[in-house]
Order: structure tokens, then C-alpha cells, then sequence
């Protein structure tokens, strides 16, 4: 990180009527950040198959675009609390991710986690990280091409998503009979339709693109149809935490400016996907105008 990161704390986080005190004054800390200075450890709460973003290596360890991110994020709060911090990792699901957050059993959500006003209510975003939306995943040879060729058929969403929400919504407003099936994550999603259960898996699109990458199923499926919902994801930390906030957004800019995030999307998007046994396949996926534009704006010098 460029900026000094203890320095940068101690300027913008002590209460203004602190600041003609000594320089020397510790900076008295609150919530997270007094959470994990204390413990010396910061609790990181992962998804299993969210490809490419947070999902489990051949070794079982959490990898992907996100968890990346949070190793950094992770890096700036040790820098700026003085102390190194350990690593603790817990598994949680679409279902079980914002109660994570809120019961402070996890400090930071790294997966591919919506922002938006709904979840706002419960819990506070990092900037934009990726932009993506509802799509279809179907077998190749399927008549179903677009959400107007559901009727009658069974559709798998995840748990807890705002997919779940998008094709519930998509159903009573144009009056569409479909089924729609849960299963516990997008691993068992995708393996209702492997197995037949289902006609069609609904989820975001870059998640269905990284789940064929992993699984070297493109010739086999494919994903069809308009956008079904808009899904700007974000890193998620509890409500109500304004140091944290402001070591987030610090962090992700420079994050941005350094180009440590357009290394990792490479990395993670352009590059072939380390899996959970042999290589898989690279998404073959370049940055959209808009994430770009996000994360030009995310380097711009902060307020």
C-alpha cells in the first residue's frame, strides 16, 4: 500500500475535539477494528463454489478474485491497527452470509454478495468490485432460450440470492408457470441440472460462465437469454462501523490506483482457473466498460 497506513488512521479516524492533542495520543479504536486488534485475528467469511470469485482450491483453501481483494483489505487493517493479523476462515452459503456478518461471527464477506438497498438495511458494501445479472444456464440442444420459454419447466436458483428474488418476480409479472427449486449453494444447483432435476439454472452470468470454466462443460451447456437482474457486487463488513468504512475505501483506492485490481481480475477472468483438481479453463472474460469506468472512478483521489 502506498499510504502509511497508521498515520492515515491516527488523521481521519480520531474525534475532531482529539485532534490538537499529542501526536502521540493513541487513537482510541471502535468496532470491528477494536474487534480484531484485540483478538489479533480477522474472521473471513467465504463461498465454496462461487467461481470465479470465492470458491475452494484443490487443497481445500479458500482462492478466487474476492478472496484476493480481502487478503488485502485483511493486509491495510493489519498495517493500520499495527500488528499482523491472522486468518480465520468460515464457510457460509447465500442463506447464511448476512447473518454471518450482523452476529459478528465473520468480520469481512468475501464472495459475490448484490449490494443493494435490501442488504444495505442490514449490513455496509466496500466499491463496486464486479457488475453482473441474472442469466440461463440450459443443456446445448435446449428449446429454452429465454425467460419467455420457461412455462411448465423446473428452474434451480440458489438459496438466499437475489436470483431467487429476480425469477419470483419474473413469474408473477409476466405470468409465467415455471417451478422453482432451491438447493443449498451453486454447486448443487448446477448438479439438479446436471442430473436432469431441472430444465434451466438461474444465477448471475459470470457465475455460470466460471462454474463451465471450472468444469470444462461449455460444450455441453449454455447460457441463454437477456439479463434478468442487475448484481453489482461488493465485500461486505457490519453497518454502523464508520472507521472501517473509511479504511475500506481508503484501501480500495489504492487498491485501484496501484492497478492491484486489474491484476487480479486478469488473473482471475483472462487466466486459466486453479480448481479442485485439474486446471480449468480461463473464462475469457475482459473487463466491462462499466467496471472499468467503477474502477476509475474508485482511483480518483478520495473526499
Amino acid at each position: 500500500m502506498r499510504l502509511l497506513w497508521a498515520t492515515l488512521l491516527a488523521a481521519l479516524l480520531q474525534p475532531s475535539a482529539a485532534l490538537a492533542q499529542s501526536e502521540d495520543t493513541p487513537v482510541e479504536l471502535s468496532g470491528t477494528l477494536a474487534k480484531v486488534r484485540a483478538a489479533g485475528a480477522l474472521t473471513i467469511a467465504y463461498r465454496e463454489s462461487s467461481v470465479p470469485f470465492s470458491y475452494l482450491s484443490a487443497r481445500g483453501e479458500p482462492i478466487g478474485y474476492s478472496i484476493e481483494l480481502c487478503r488485502k483489505l485483511a493486509e491495510a487493517m493489519g498495517e493500520a491497527l499495527g500488528r499482523e493479523l491472522a486468518l480465520k476462515w468460515l464457510a457460509v452459503t447465500a442463506e447464511t452470509r448476512i447473518e454471518a456478518i450482523v452476529s459478528g461471527r465473520a468480520d469481512l464477506e468475501c464472495g459475490s454478495t448484490t449490494n443493494n438497498l435490501e442488504r444495505q438495511k442490514q449490513v455496509a458494501f466496500s466499491p463496486i468490485i464486479f457488475v453482473a445479472g441474472t442469466k440461463l444456464l440450459v443443456k446445448r440442444g435446449s428449446p429454452i432460450r429465454s425467460y419467455r420459454n420457461l412455462a411448465g419447466k423446473t428452474v434451480m436458483v440458489t438459496a438466499g440470492t437475489t436470483n431467487e428474488k429476480a425469477m419470483e418476480e419474473l413469474a408473477r409479472r409476466f405470468k409465467i408457470d415455471f417451478r422453482l427449486s432451491t438447493a443449498r449453494d451453486h454447486a448443487e444447483s448446477y448438479a439438479q441440472l446436471e442430473a436432469g432435476k431441472a430444465d434451466a439454472f438461474a444465477t448471475d452470468d459470470v457465475l455460470l460462465y466460471g462454474l463451465l470454466a471450472q468444469r470444462k462443460a461449455q460444450a455441453r451447456y449454455q447460457v441463454v437469454g437477456e439479463f434478468l437482474s442487475y448484481d453489482p457486487y461488493g465485500i461486505m463488513f457490519r453497518r454502523d462501523d464508520p472507521q472501517l468504512a473509511e479504511l475500506v475505501k481508503r484501501a480500495f483506492h489504492d487498491l485501484a490506483e496501484d492497478g492491484e485490481i486489474e491484476r487480479q481480475y486478469k488473473r482471475w477472468f483472462l487466466q486459466r482457473l486453479p480448481g479442485s483438481g485439474t486446471p480449468g479453463q480461463s473464462l475469457d472474460l475482459p473487463m466491462s466498460p462499466q467496471l472499468e469506468t467503477l474502477i476509475r472512478a474508485m482511483a480518483a483521489k478520495p473526499e
